[in-house]
C-alpha cells in the first residue's frame, strides 16, 4: 500500500473514531476541509509538522500513529508452552507465553510422589487449581487442604502456600 494512502486511510479511520467531520478536523487544525479530504484519499501529503499536528488534533502522536497493531493471540499451540522441571522432577508449564499482561498465568503442574513445589510466598492475585488425577495437599497459611481428583480450590494468595503431591 502507498504510504499516502495508508496514511490517509489511517487519519479517516481517528477522525471517525473521535465522531469529527472533516470539516472540524480542519478548524482544529486551521487547513482546509478540502486538504484534509485529499490527504484521506491519498491525493496529497503532508509535512512531518502538518501531520504531527492533525495526530495530535486526533488525540495520538505520530509515534502511535504508525505503530502497527498486531492481534492479540487467541489459540496457544503446546509448541508455545514453556516447562520447567526441578531437581526433584516435578514440572510446571506455562500454557500461556507472556501471561503477565494478564490477569491470569494459567499452568499445569505435575507432582512426583511425595514431592512439593518451592514454597510461594504471598503475593498479588488469586490461584485456582484442579486435580486432574491423584491426590495433591494444598498448604496455605497453616493450614492444609487434600485435593482429590475431580476436585479444585481457589484462594487469594495472601498467605504462604504450595502444592504437594499427597499420593502415588
Amino acid at each position: 500500500m502507498n504510504l499516502d494512502l495508508y496514511i490517509g486511510e489511517r487519519i479517516r479511520e481517528l477522525r471517525n473514531q473521535y465522531g469529527l467531520t472533516q470539516e472540524e478536523l480542519a478548524d482544529r487544525t486551521e487547513l482546509t476541509k478540502g486538504f484534509i479530504s485529499q490527504l484521506e484519499r491519498g491525493i496529497s501529503s503532508a509535512s512531518v509538522a502538518t501531520l504531527s499536528d492533525i495526530v495530535t488534533c486526533l488525540g495520538t502522536n505520530l509515534s502511535e500513529f504508525f505503530r502497527e497493531e498486531q492481534a492479540p493471540q487467541i489459540v496457544y499451540k503446546e509448541e508455545d508452552y514453556s516447562t520447567k522441571i526441578d531437581k526433584s522432577g516435578n514440572s510446571i508449564k506455562w500454557l500461556l507465553p507472556a501471561a503477565q499482561r494478564l490477569s491470569l498465568e494459567p499452568i499445569e503442574v505435575t507432582l512426583q510422589p511425595g514431592q512439593a513445589l518451592d514454597l510461594d510466598k504471598p503475593h498479588e492475585g488469586e490461584e485456582f487449581g484442579y486435580v486432574l488425577e491423584g491426590t495433591a495437599e494444598l498448604v496455605y497459611g497453616d493450614r492444609k487442604y487434600r485435593v482429590k481428583k475431580g476436585e479444585s480450590f481457589s484462594y487469594k494468595a495472601d498467605r504462604n502456600h504450595y502444592l504437594q503431591c499427597a499420593g502415588s
